[in-house]
């Protein structure tokens, strides 16, 4: 009589993959996470879809960094490996998603490029990020996920891929990506360091505000009519009400992302003897699926799919 299901087809599997390591490192602030090397990568997903889970978005973390992020489209980038590695091993029978960012991959730790005023400069950024898209396109992405909120950024993206001659790649929109205080497990990940400055002191100037859900409304309708497959919402579970009014607003699919920070909370508490950790996994990620979300993102993937497993035999 639930009125709410969990499948394990709603999950999708958050990974990293870190350049210059031999071995998978741990994140200290995310137990159970880590940081892959190609080699690792492979066998994690191999454990995923062993599950059931079929879907997994990937994370870069380079060597190197620099003030525009070349690494996030060279064609040599360890994300652009990872994907054709895993294409070229898995087929479509493994749905990729990539973020589609700059953050990760610039010595700053800001989702664009810097301009001569101290702030993100939208327009410039916009052009790296299709170069990043083809770049993921040609690796063999089957989605992109711009999540920088950049204004104008899904155009960008659906008119780089659609001019490379990559119509058949989705894009997963970044569409309604809060200024949380719940990214902090993920920067520790990512190895992303925010820099300020006089004009940009965080990421406020382009994330959205917390106190708004209006505003998630605007931002969702323009990345639908710019061409999004799937928009998303970001962070989860303190935004339960931006799910649902967005899930009555449009007709394309809904996503959301269970964030590092909302991980790290339930694992820190479960290690602690305070609450049930799996209990309260369950218990979140069924009402973000409840409040409107057919596609969660979440670092509890494998231990979800278990718990499935568990309750259907």
């Amino acid at each position: 009589m639930a009125g709410t299901a969990l499948a394990v087809d709603d999950l999708v599997a958050p990974l990293f993959i870190r350049e210059g390591i031999s071995e998978p490192e741990g994140v200290s602030s995310m137990p159970g996470v880590l940081q892959h090397t190609l080699s690792s990568l492979v066998e994690e997903v191999e454990e995923l879809m062993a599950l059931g889970i079929r879907a997994v978005i990937l994370f870069g973390v380079p060597e190197a960094k620099d003030p525009t992020g070349s690494e996030a489209r060279s064609p040599d980038g360890i994300v652009q490996r990872a994907l054709y590695q895993l294409r070229s091993k898995f087929g479509d029978s493994l749905v990729l998603i990539a973020d589609l960012c700059l953050d990760e991959f610039t010595d700053h730790g800001h989702c664009g490029v810097i301009g001569e005023d101290g702030g993100v400069d939208n327009d410039p950024t916009l052009m790296l990020y299709g170069e990043i898209a083809i770049a993921q396109a040609r690796a063999g992405v089957h989605m992109v996920a711009p999540s920088g909120m950049m204004d104008g950024q899904v155009a960008a993206v659906r008119s780089a891929l659609d001019s490379d001659g990559h119509q058949e790649v989705g894009i997963l929109a970044y569409s309604a990506k809060y200024a949380s205080a719940l990214y902090a497990p993920f920067r520790d990940a990512a190895q992303v360091r925010i820099a300020s400055s006089e004009t940009v002191c965080d990421r406020s100037t382009y994330q959205q505000d917390p106190r708004n859900a209006r505003e998630a409304l605007v931002e969702v309708a323009l990345d639908v009519e710019e061409g999004a497959d799937i928009i998303m919402v970001k962070p989860a579970i303190a935004y339960l009400d931006v799910i649902a009014a967005i899930r009555e607003a449009v007709n394309v699919p809904v996503a959301a992302f269970q964030v590092s920070g909302e991980y790290a909370m339930i694992q820190a508490g479960a290690l602690a003897g305070w609450i049930d950790g799996p209990a309260v996994m369950l218990e979140q990620v069924t009402a973000i699926k409840r409040a409107g979300a057919g596609i969660v993102l979440t670092y509890f993937a494998k231990d979800l799919a278990r718990a499935i497993a568990r309750s259907t035999t």
